[in-house]
């Protein structure tokens, strides 16, 4: 079950789990790119199109998917926004702010939620919350941005050692800039503010985020939980 799955670095991850055999369930608010993600993988995909901030409805769509599949091994969140940036905290405009929280915090609670008591019945699981190096060191005009990816990792160091002894595994990966439709379309100084501190001097691409996540929602990854993988170029190196 892939949230944010119809486009972008969501996308990217559900070839790479197509290509291994994995059956898809896509969540995304873009009814026409989850179209042509319906037709790309064929009729075994599930599509629906929610918000992920509508708790609700969330769980009606996981469920009528668990029903048609009769399990959900993993669950990857990759919905998300970036909110207004190139702007200093004092000019955030709240309401933007609560925005960016919901889609991307609430977001992964509502479909955690959803989908865990499934994992639970099989004691089995894998989580995988996309959260950012933005999250651990902060991004200097992405206040919302930069707080939600924090309380994702937060969220999942504790999710982690909470079912650690229950066949789940909660891990979250934090890359630095990697180059999708979300960032081409923010301001060009913002995007060059983020890839100068790369070491590596470039962006990461969507192969290199969907191999990553691809081990960490594998069977093989089965003593590491609650914890943040990282993909920054040398950015992060803690």
């Amino acid at each position: 079950m892939i949230s944010g799955g119809a486009d972008g670095l969501g996308l990217a991850v559900a070839k790479r789990l197509a290509e291994r055999g994995v059956r898809l369930v896509i969540l995304d608010f873009n009814q026409h790119a989850l179209d042509k993600a319906r037709n790309a993988f064929g009729p075994g995909t599930i599509t629906a199109c929610v918000d992920v901030t509508d708790h609700a409805a969330v769980r009606r769509a996981i469920d009528e998917a668990a029903a048609q599949t009769g399990r959900i091994d993993i669950l990857v969140n990759c919905a998300g926004i970036t909110g207004q940036t190139n702007l200093k905290s004092h000019e955030v405009d709240p309401a933007d702010f609560d925005r960016v929280m919901r889609v991307n915090v609430n977001g992964c609670l509502n479909t955690f939620q959803a989908v865990v008591p499934h994992m639970l019945k099989r004691n089995y699981g894998r989580v995988l919350h996309f959260a950012s190096v933005s999250g651990k060191e902060g991004n200097a005009g992405m206040l919302a941005y930069s707080t939600s990816k924090a309380a994702v990792i937060g969220m999942t160091k504790v999710q982690g050692k909470e079912y650690a002894q229950t066949g789940i595994t909660v891990n979250a990966l934090a890359p630095a800039v990697i180059f999708t439709e979300m960032v081409a379309k923010m301001p060009p100084e913002q995007v060059k503010y983020m890839t100068d501190r790369i070491p590596m001097g470039r962006c990461g691409t969507k192969d290199e985020i969907a191999a990553m996540g691809e081990f960490i929602v594998s069977p093989e990854n089965s003593f590491v939980t609650a914890f943040t993988f990282d993909l920054t170029g040398g950015r992060a190196t803690y």
